[in-house]
């Protein structure tokens, strides 16, 4: 394979793991981590342990769900980013191969946090995760064809992720962990929202029944703005009790504008620049938040 060959193939893979979706998983990890670190020394071990279940999770589930669609040919017409199994340009065994191997890693860095915190955590936390990933399109009834995407998302990548980031550190969960896996989970949530408006009309097609496709095109711009704009007012409600946490209203400079453009009606491929968009104010709520609840 020559040079230039081995770059598009690593190109490739690398946009069939989809890092735009990536700051859904290392947004809960930074937040349930700071929660944690302001009144408890940080034990950083566990919090690299954690980042890196996450994200290995995040990767498994985009490729699980790259190689589930790809058999079921619903990402024949698509909109977004490169499907490596719907574009051919790796057969659907790698795919879900690709998936088992990041599921695996995912499961034995899970294991060996467990073991050190809490031996039920992995039983409790990880099987299901695991599970959650593969099931989203994998099996014979998917829940993300049935519209339930969202709450997984909003569970997973909110409550378990950032409750569990903080649990890891101080056996623990507090109010304000609470206030941060809402957050977490939300913006989580806006991301899957506005990849599935943009999808409406192909997964309509395809007979993919989204959150999107079932409540409609208005709606759905209605909860994207939802999901975006709630972790602020929640900010804003705590602050009088944490006022650090006011740091994280800065972030609402980077969501002026995605928020604007959904609201104008964005259609197909201007709705890719908005799910950009919405991983910067992921990440940016993220850290402001997290400096916020650490002083």
């Amino acid at each position: 394979m020559t040079a230039t060959a081995e770059h598009w193939f690593a190109g490739a893979w690398l946009a069939g793991a989809r890092p735009r979706t990536l700051p859904a998983a290392i947004v809960p990890v930074v937040i349930g981590t700071a929660v944690a670190g302001h009144a408890h020394p940080l034990i950083w071990w566990r919090a690299a342990a954690a980042l890196f279940v996450a994200v290995a999770l995040q990767i498994a589930t985009n490729y699980a769900n790259d190689y589930s669609d790809g058999i079921r040919g619903t990402d024949k017409e698509r909109v977004g980013p490169v499907r490596l199994v719907a574009s051919e340009l790796a057969t659907p065994m790698a795919v879900r191969n690709a998936a088992f191997i990041a599921f695996t890693l995912a499961a034995a860095a899970g294991t060996v946090l467990s073991l050190v915190v809490w031996p039920w955590l992995i039983i409790l936390v990880g099987i299901p995760s695991v599970l959650a990933g593969w099931f989203y399109t994998g099996g014979s009834r998917p829940y993300g064809y049935a519209g339930f995407g969202e709450l997984s998302v909003f569970v997973f990548f909110g409550l378990v992720a950032t409750l569990g980031s903080e649990f890891v550190q101080i056996h623990a969960v507090s109010r304000l962990g609470v206030i941060a896996a809402t957050c977490a989970g939300l913006l989580a949530v806006a991301l899957l929202v506005v990849n599935n408006l943009r999808d409406i009309p192909g997964d309509t097609a395809a007979h993919k029944r989204t959150l999107a496709v079932r409540i409609g095109d208005r709606a759905t711009r209605f909860l994207y703005v939802c999901c975006i704009g709630i972790p602020f007012v929640l900010v804003a409600a705590s602050a009088w009790w944490r006022p650090g946490l006011m740091f994280a209203m800065i972030a609402v400079v980077f969501a002026a504008t995605p928020v604007r453009t959904v609201l104008n009606g964005a259609r197909g491929r201007d709705l890719i620049a908005v799910l950009i968009a919405t991983s910067r104010v992921q990440l940016a709520f993220a850290a402001l938040f997290a400096v916020g609840a650490y002083i």
